[in-house]
């Protein structure tokens, strides 16, 4: 039976700046590569010179959305000066997702911040709001007029957990306490730009009216098969937190985070639409109380239930968490974009199932009447991946790292023949 997707529906696929443009010198994860600290991005896909190439590409495959990032610390070199010629280039590579028909979709912050704003503190500075609506608006007032979809930032709660909880990620830090501070000041930083993103579009009329949201983390969670029913039940209260926390604040305009004092917001309603990142189920037990530890711990493989499979992340594949997620958070009345899901993988088949299975959670959420207005695939090129440097790919897209040659794989074309004639069971 073939199902078929609303006729205005955002089909694509997402990149974020450091991973693709390459030679973002004037960033913290740039810093921390040259001293060692994680592997070099270098070139990166050398997107930043070969947009035209990449997004003609998307063009070819039936894309109509495309979601990219603004380097801030390209436009914002230095604290008190914008470099326009990076804001020049960023509407030219705007101008041409445009001149193709296909809808850009900006994302502000994906993890990399300027040299400058790590060296006052970066996310732990109480000034780091005011910072970071500086240049939204900035962007706002400069792309507005070819941009109506905006994410102001990227997994808020994963910068935080592993950058400073974890330690795995710039800055290395491992203090829950600080961690929290991080999640009050992107929550601030959020609702203060869109506050004041919508300003600056209703005081010019030549600014598209915008949509603003977040691009929001999610997992399905499920207990560990040993658990007592009490600690099932506290399970699934932390999986709830996970999910939902840093939403709830933006809509009830209320700071809700352990150990810390309750704060307001400048403004409550601050999501336009909820964007989704999904990609796995874990399994999880509670260790320690909510206040002091809320992701809780990753339980033994001897205590899983029969898992799907694994992917090169060692991300366990479950597409029917992704249907679970929309469901949960469906309660608050936002439309959705599913604004990352994919898979790395060298096994092409299992792309395309993996593509095929969560178009069908997507497909079975819109059937009940959930608002999904979008799909983005993650990624459109095999890219730079962080902490795991080049090892892992993700794209649609194969890219020779040596020659930057491109070559479209298989799976990407049966996505192309799922946007243009629907999807079969």
């Amino acid at each position: 039976m073939k199902k078929i997707f609303p006729s205005d529906f955002l089909w694509g696929a997402s990149t974020s700046a450091h991973q693709v443009e390459g030679n973002n010198f004037h960033n913290d994860w740039w810093l921390w590569e040259q001293q060692g600290r994680t592997p070099p991005s270098g070139k990166a896909c050398d997107h930043y010179n070969r947009f035209r190439e990449d997004f003609a590409l998307a063009k070819d495959m039936g894309h109509n959305a495309h979601r990219l990032g603004i380097e801030w610390s390209r436009v914002a070199k230095d604290e008190n000066a914008w470099n326009m010629e990076e804001w020049e280039h960023y509407r030219k590579v705007i101008r041409e997702l445009r001149s193709l028909n296909i809808t850009p979709i900006v994302t502000l912050h994906h993890f990399t911040v300027p040299m400058w704003f790590s060296a006052i503190g970066s996310w732990m500075n109480n000034n780091a709001p005011r910072h970071f609506t500086r240049f939204a608006v900035k962007a706002v007032e400069e792309l507005g007029e070819e941009v109506e979809y905006w994410i102001t930032i990227n997994e808020p709660n994963i910068l935080a957990m592993l950058g400073y909880y974890f330690g795995q990620w710039p800055p290395y830090q491992k203090e829950f306490e600080v961690s929290l501070i991080v999640i009050k000041n992107m929550l601030k930083s959020h609702a203060l730009a869109y506050e004041n993103m919508h300003k600056s579009a209703a005081n010019n009329p030549s600014i598209l009216s915008p949509q603003i949201g977040i691009a929001k983390a999610v997992t399905a969670f499920h207990p560990c098969s040993s658990l007592s029913i009490r600690d099932r039940i506290s399970t699934y209260t932390r999986s709830i937190f996970h999910n939902h926390s840093f939403i709830v604040s933006l809509i009830t305009g209320k700071i809700s985070v352990p150990q810390l004092e309750e704060e307001y917001l400048t403004a409550k309603d601050t999501l336009d639409f909820i964007g989704l990142n999904y990609y796995f189920r874990q399994f999880i037990r509670t260790k320690n109380p909510l206040s002091k530890n809320p992701f809780g711990e990753v339980c033994p493989t001897s205590h899983r239930p029969e898992a799907g499979k694994i992917t090169d992340m060692g991300w366990e594949i479950y597409p029917e968490g992704l249907y679970a997620v929309l469901n949960s958070l469906s309660r608050y009345k936002k439309p959705f974009i599913i604004t990352e899901n994919g898979i790395a993988t060298e096994d092409d088949t299992l792309r395309k199932r993996y593509i095929k299975d969560h178009l069908l959670q997507i497909h079975r959420a819109i059937d009940k009447g959930i608002s999904v207005k979008g799909y983005l695939h993650w990624s459109l090129l095999d890219n730079f991946e962080w902490a795991e440097g080049f090892t892992k790919r993700f794209g649609l897209v194969n890219v020779d790292y040596n020659s930057q040659k491109r070559t479209v794989k298989d799976s990407a074309r049966y996505y192309s023949s799922v946007i243009k004639d629907g999807l079969r069971d």
